[in-house]
């Protein structure tokens, strides 16, 4: 593509970009969630083929396997009480005997697998569906991750193992891929991608991180899918409802130009698509590749967290 075309601010790069602004509503705050109705609910249950389960979160509590922007600190996970509390005093059994253990956790809310609320980012001072990026001063008042929460996120899964697909564990640092490679990749691994479909896209990159060490985190160069008009009309054509990777953005950290994260304003500030970042997926990855079905019905619940721009998740892969 020619790079010149993301160079410039994202207001002059996106002028002419499709919207989903209105179509479900003024007051929307779901986006391509709309577009997961019944149908795609049963749809996704037509995929389970076997009853196995695989879930995709990463580890909280672990800071030397935990992945996040360097800007996040891990989660601090702190044991309130336990079986020494009732030694040295500090707490007293039940009447009858009955003891227990209780404990904390501190995090970032998108320092871990998570899903995004539609308002999380934004330009133009505008967040998705043309509400103001005041709105966001203090909590989300609209478009946070509490609407998704409510709503849930169920429907036709599809892993697209572009790193495999290139004959690598993992992709490298910038490398890059866009909506050609997706369908090349899905039909090389026997599958044709559907309107509709939620895309869960592997590049191997916590597997790169844990070999390159921490230090590969403190200049952020993710591979990822990178901006180009016709990628985001292909998103807008397929009616893709929710994007799932394995990275930290979900699209390439560094882009020709100095545009820093054109499809976080493209898709999620404009379409509505649901970003589901750092998912866990190895061993998917592996299962897919041992039994050839790469289709699932995919289940997501994020917490109901009031006001807050994202939030943690475990989704499943049900196969």
């Amino acid at each position: 593509m020619d790079t010149t075309q993301i160079a410039g601010d994202l207001t002059a790069l996106l002028k002419d970009a499709p919207t989903n602004w209105g179509r479900w509503g003024d007051n929307d705050e779901l986006g391509c969630l709309n577009l997961l109705d019944a149908g795609q609910v049963l749809r996704g249950a037509q995929a389970i083929r076997q009853g196995r389960v695989v879930t995709l979160q990463q580890l909280i509590g672990d800071a030397a396997d935990e992945l996040m922007h360097p800007s996040r600190e891990p989660a601090q996970h702190t044991i309130t009480q336990d079986r020494q509390s009732y030694r040295n005093g500090t707490a007293v059994p039940f009447p009858g005997g009955l003891q227990f253990a209780d404990d904390t956790l501190s995090m970032h809310l998108q320092g871990t697998t998570h899903v995004d609320g539609l308002g999380h980012a934004w330009f133009d001072d505008t967040i998705y569906n043309g509400r103001s990026a005041d709105t966001t001063v203090g909590g989300m008042q609209h478009a946070g991750a509490l609407p998704l929460a409510e709503r849930g996120i169920v429907g036709h899964g599809v892993l697209i193992d572009i790193a495999a697909h290139r004959g690598k564990e993992t992709l490298e640092p910038g490398e890059t891929f866009d909506h050609h490679d997706i369908v090349e990749c899905a039909g090389t691994q026997g599958i044709s991608l559907t309107p509709r479909d939620i895309l869960v896209i592997r590049t191997g990159w916590p597997r790169y991180c844990a070999q390159a060490g921490p230090d590969v985190l403190t200049d952020l160069n993710e591979p990822g899918l990178l901006y180009s008009p016709e990628l985001v009309e292909w998103f807008r054509s397929m009616e893709i409802p929710v994007l799932v990777t394995d990275t930290i953005a979900n699209e390439a950290t560094r882009t020709p130009g100095g545009s820093q994260f054109a499809l976080h304003g493209a898709l999620m500030r404009n379409l509505g698509v649901v970003f589901t970042e750092l998912a866990a997926l190895e061993e998917l990855a592996m299962d897919c590749a041992r039994d050839s079905q790469y289709t699932f019905l995919y289940a997501a619940s994020p917490l109901k967290i009031t006001a807050a721009t994202g939030s943690p998740v475990n989704p499943l892969a049900i196969k």
